[in-house]
């Protein structure tokens, strides 16, 4: 496994207000990268956020370390023109990186099916997830249509000016993307219910390509039941009361770094050429010790973020590892 990575995210605007990263401070952005290189042991990272100057900077002062960035700009629940015209934006930004540094993948979008509006029903991505239920296999191909259309045009016009490999983080099974467009394939694959005894033979079925099958998110919430939830684990969060849960439930760090570690190990076994683990710190889901208020929970963070006070493995830093961190760091050790 070539690719040692981890998500990082600089700060993904939802709700056309709402930031998962409220303060973006280079002292602490430079910080976490040089954790995340020297004690994750990692050697590639995947940078998320909608701010196309967090972006740049956060993604110079990676490249400036040494790792293979993975530039990934989120522009959630916008339509196609607006979408198309910030992912080309985005794309001159990664090619002035990438014509200094070299070490630079640019990924055209992710799961735009569910955070881009116009493919599925729905002014945002609850409302789209909860309308999965509804679609019938038509509409299922009328999205993929959608998907393929736009991306084969934004692709076009990506590799006018961005020279280097793209790539799409893509949502297995859902969207059925014309692969022929892209260098690696991307796959957001969370493990869950439904999906649990097919894990494994989801994977396998990308290698027809014969093109590098990267997983471009893989993680786990930190709470008992959450490895039935997979990639909607952070729908248990109150949506009209921020940081509040919308039920009760048992905080479980073993959960969460058992889940990420054997799925870890069945990616490897598989032959993925790499791994983005989900995700390193979530500074909004604000950690509790109240249960109803432990936004945590929802996170698919390896840290856990407090409000007022600094972590005790790191005092620099105000947050502290989880379980999982240590089970990433040894894994990408070997």
């Amino acid at each position: 496994m070539n690719r040692k990575g981890i998500n990082y995210d600089v700060g993904i605007e939802f709700n056309g207000k709402d930031l998962s990263r409220l303060e973006f401070n280079t002292h602490i952005i430079a910080r976490e990268l040089e954790i995340i290189k020297n004690d994750l042991h990692c050697n590639a990272i995947r940078i998320s956020g909608t701010n196309i100057n967090r972006l740049r900077a956060a993604s110079e002062k990676a490249l400036e370390l040494g790792f293979e960035v993975w530039l990934s700009p989120h522009l959630h629940d916008h339509d196609r023109y607006e979408t198309y015209n910030y992912t080309l934006q985005s794309a001159l930004m990664a090619e002035e990186l990438r014509s200094r540094w070299q070490n630079l993948v640019f990924i055209t979008g992710c799961e735009l099916t569910l955070f881009m509006n116009g493919i599925l029903d729905g002014k945002n991505i609850y409302e789209r997830l909860n309308n999965l239920s509804n679609i019938d296999q038509n509409k299922f191909q009328e999205a993929n249509r959608k998907l393929n259309a736009f991306l084969k045009e934004t692709c076009e016009n990506i590799r006018k000016v961005f020279k280097g490999k793209i790539t799409y983080a893509s949502v297995p099974v859902l969207e059925d993307v014309d692969w022929s467009l892209f260098d690696f394939i991307g796959l957001d694959h969370y493990r869950d219910k439904r999906n649990r005894d097919a894990y494994e033979q989801i994977v396998g079925s990308y290698f027809k390509y014969n093109k590098p099958v990267i997983i471009t998110e893989v993680g786990c919430c930190a709470y008992q039941g959450a490895e039935d939830a997979g990639g909607s684990g952070f729908m248990i969060l109150d949506t009209y009361n921020p940081g509040r849960l919308n039920g009760t439930y048992v905080r479980d760090e073993g959960l969460q770094s058992s889940e990420v570690g054997e799925l870890m190990t069945i990616l490897e076994a598989q032959g993925v050429e790499g791994i983005f683990v989900f995700t390193f710190v979530a500074p909004v889901f604000l950690h509790n010790e109240n249960p109803l208020f432990d936004a945590d929970m929802a996170s698919y963070g390896i840290v856990k973020s407090y409000n007022s006070k600094k972590g005790e493995t790191y005092p620099d830093m105000s947050w502290e590892p989880k379980e999982v961190f240590y089970v990433v760091a040894d894994k990408y050790k070997e």
